[in-house]
């Protein structure tokens, strides 16, 4: 007598059925048109294949929100991304197509994220060793219970430590902080912000470098015509007032400005003033 068939093998067929269920329509109606768009390179059929994939862009975009910016964009970003799959996907792989599109629909809206992050934008490399700089620094860290050297960061992701100092550099770049904010160094109820508390341009700065070259330039003349020189063009005073303060006469003012004038031309050039 035959024995009846045993339930664990039944259960198993079963479950394996339950594991494998037939290709819906859909699904075989995908198959059909990636391996038709790598045949024929079609526009249309490659819009159709986006229709039909987009619900897994949303499914992957939803993992993105609350970081800052709007749903529809890392939407936007993540059809990018679908299309990107698109074109490099081999039928003839015989690849599931969402395994193979759903890392690249992330990794394009993690770009997004990590481009869009920074407050002034350096080269997507020194992003990427930046991220590296800073996985390693903290698994070092808790390795040796110290703050790891920058050789050792170097050798454990395989930079240079000329690249990961690059890396470092270009750290403060990823976040500004607004003038409007309030100064961290004033008291709880000072309202002062930080744009206020910024040290303003130096009227003078313009005058230090013409100072110096006033200082060489008199140190050519006798007292008497640096003193005669400060009196008409640094204080304006006219040549009578000049006369009364040095108690001569405004002719020989006027002669000793003249030669210490004609005295400064001759090693200076015309740039002396009248």
């Amino acid at each position: 007598m035959s024995s009846p068939p045993r339930r664990g093998g039944a259960t198993a067929t079963r479950a394996r059925t339950l594991a494998k269920p037939e290709p819906t329509a859909e699904r075989e109606e995908l198959r059909r048109l990636l391996r038709e768009y790598a045949r024929t390179r079609d526009p249309a059929i490659r819009e159709r294949l986006v229709a039909l994939n987009s619900d897994l862009v949303r499914f992957i975009a939803r993992r993105f929100v609350n970081r800052g910016e709007p749903l529809e964009d890392i939407e936007q970003v993540g059809f990018v991304g679908l299309i990107q799959a698109i074109e490099r996907f081999d039928p003839s792989l015989e690849n599931e197509f969402s395994t193979f599109a759903t890392p690249t629909i992330a990794g394009e809206i993690r770009r997004y994220f990590r481009d869009r992050s920074w407050a002034v934008r350096v080269p997507r490399r020194l992003q990427e060793n930046l991220m590296r700089v800073n996985s390693a620094t903290q698994t070092l860290q808790s390795e040796l219970g110290r703050t790891p050297t920058v050789a050792e960061i170097g050798e454990r992701i395989g930079l240079e430590p000329e690249e990961v100092l690059a890396a470092l550099e270009v750290s403060p770049a990823q976040h500004t902080v607004s003038l409007e904010a309030p100064s961290a160094a004033t008291a709880a109820e000072d309202s002062t912000t930080l744009g206020e508390r910024l040290g303003q341009e130096d009227l003078n700065l313009e005058r230090v470098e013409a100072q110096e070259v006033l200082e060489r330039v008199m140190s050519h003349l006798t007292p008497r015509e640096r003193r005669i020189l400060a009196l008409r063009f640094v204080e304006q005073l006219p040549q009578t007032e000049v006369a009364k303060r040095l108690g001569i006469s405004q002719m020989h003012v006027s002669r000793l400005q003249r030669a210490a004038i004609e005295h400064l031309r001759r090693e200076f050039g015309n740039s002396v003033p009248q």
